[in-house]
């Protein structure tokens, strides 16, 4: 019975330190690079090819995160490298 409780013991010790540090490498992947970007144009393409723009300015990519058209289309981005 003590072998078991070891045994969970030892195993629970190695899957937290597993999952810290995991963490913590996401962590590190992630925040390298994101800068978060807008653009405002009459129209979604010509705002998302601001943003296009932008991120060829910065040698990035990036992902659309938010878009609204009320009297002209907004987008909303993160540059990613």
């Amino acid at each position: 019975m003590k072998a078991i409780k070891n045994f969970v013991a030892d195993s629970t010790v190695s899957l937290v330190k597993n999952a810290v540090a995991v963490s913590v490498l996401s962590l590190i992947s992630f925040g390298g690079f994101a800068q978060s970007i807008s653009a405002t144009a009459a129209t979604l393409d010509s705002a998302e090819a601001k943003i296009a723009a932008q991120a060829v300015q910065a040698g990035a990519s990036y992902k659309i995160t938010g878009a609204r058209v009320n009297n002209g289309a907004y987008v909303t981005a993160v540059l990613r490298k």
